[in-house]
């Protein structure tokens, strides 16, 4: 008797600890490199993950767990189907039917943020060969190739304003502004990190910057703070001695936490960060950091008084490539309800964009990459400040009016430098 009591608790307790962890739902997120099935869990769950050919699938067993809901897909260019069923008594098993053979990996996610406890499914197309870089770099009046990176993306929503805006949606309409007008430019080329709402790590984002031979990456942000009253647009370069200020510090942390809500392992970890930290040694992309983001903020003051002055230094994961002139640009904060609002609008975005565009052409000019046709064809004259110098009386000097003087160097006020250099606006193309 007393054995047939502790099986039927066995058997109840079995039951309930089934009936307690369940598959709650399903998001798929493809892009160029790899599509991502996320199954969102209750709890966090053993598995077997294994492949099956003829047709191709990806077969899942998910141990003591049922299936809250059905799952389905649609449209989907990697996976055509998914089906579910029972291994025994209480293992569940799903079945992704594929239109072609894929590479798959799996791995869990704790919770973070608005996520709880996930299983990822990462599918690579292993008819997909290794990308050769084209050298560029030695071709005569080649483009200037400025990455620009739409920030967050796919599993990872970024910030949410007050009316339920995604950072990730602002950031892409942004950036596709930036590259149409940047692409109009003669000498320049625009190339997007990610065109469409999916995710990719943040090492990957500087990696794909470098594999562009990029001259300049770009990434642009609407991000968040703890006050809702913060507001205003800030740029953003690499800091190897913390951050310079609050503000700063937090939106790092918050950004460099976005692989793990995106849904990205970090493999070789310590390897890539010893390269990076490394490589960094080498200053001259700091300093071309620096002078970029120092023209685009001077831009960026043109449309309204920026949240800070000057630029800002931040650990911020993205920004870590060893050789490419690198920034990131806080549009606006869409923790403000009134920025959130004007951040959605398409005027802004078209004055955020037209602005950025012309604090690059300003660096560019001033700074042109060898071999490229800016270097080679912009011959602009320069002229010196010296002392007793005015903004008028060079213009006057060189027959240019003093708004053209102003425009060509990104001026919105009279002020200048005994031994700053001048661009003089007749003489560019």
């Amino acid at each position: 008797m007393k054995k047939l009591v502790i099986t039927v608790m066995l058997i109840s307790f079995s039951t309930a600890l089934f009936a307690s962890r369940e598959v709650k739902g399903l998001r798929i997120w493809s892009g160029p490199d790899d599509t991502k099935a996320v199954l969102d869990l209750s709890d966090q769950v053993d598995y077997k993950l294994f492949q099956l050919d003829n047709p191709p699938r990806v077969v899942v067993d998910i141990e003591q767990t049922s299936l809250k809901n059905s799952l389905s897909v649609t449209s989907n260019p990697v996976i055509k189907n998914i089906r579910n069923g029972k291994k025994g008594k209480n293992t569940l098993r799903l079945v992704f039917d594929l239109n072609e053979k894929q590479k798959a990996k799996s791995f869990l996610l704790k919770p973070a943020q608005q996520y709880g406890h996930r299983l990822v499914i990462k599918l690579e197309n292993e008819q997909v060969q290794k990308k050769t870089v084209q050298q560029v770099l030695n071709k005569k009046d080649r483009d200037i190739i400025v990455a620009i990176d739409a920030g967050h993306g796919g599993e990872d929503p970024g910030a949410t304003g007050a009316s339920g805006t995604y950072e990730k949606v602002l950031t892409l309409q942004i950036a596709n502004k930036l590259a149409e007008i940047i692409n109009k430019e003669k000498g320049m080329k625009a190339v997007m990190i990610r065109d469409g709402d999916y995710y990719v790590a943040l090492r990957k984002r500087f990696i794909k910057a470098r594999e562009a031979q990029a001259d300049l990456f770009v990434s642009i942000h609407a991000d968040a703070f703890t006050d809702p009253k913060v507001r205003g647009m800030s740029v953003y370069i690499l800091s190897k001695n913390g951050a310079t200020s609050e503000a700063a510090q937090w939106l790092a942390q918050s950004e460099n936490k976005s692989d793990l809500v995106g849904g990205v392992v970090l493999e070789d970890k310590d390897n890539v960060l010893a390269k990076v930290l490394l490589d960094l040694s080498q200053n001259a992309a700091m300093d071309s950091s620096l002078k970029a983001a120092s023209e685009v903020l001077k831009s960026l003051k043109k449309i309204e008084s920026p949240h800070k002055k000057y630029v800002e230094r931040a650990s911020f994961v993205v920004l870590k490539s060893p050789d490419v002139p690198s920034m990131l640009i806080e549009t606006a904060y869409i923790s403000n309800p009134d920025e959130e609002k004007r951040l959605k609008t398409s005027d802004f975005q078209n004055k955020l964009a037209d602005k950025i565009k012309d604090g690059i052409k300003a660096y560019f000019y001033q700074s042109p990459p060898p071999n490229t046709w800016i270097a080679n064809h912009v011959t602009a004259k320069k002229h010196i400040v010296a002392s007793g110098d005015t903004l008028s009386g060079i213009a006057q000097s060189y027959n240019v009016t003093m708004t053209d003087l102003k425009k060509a160097n990104n001026k919105n006020s009279n002020t200048i430098l005994v031994g700053e250099v001048l661009v003089l606006p007749n003489t560019l193309p």
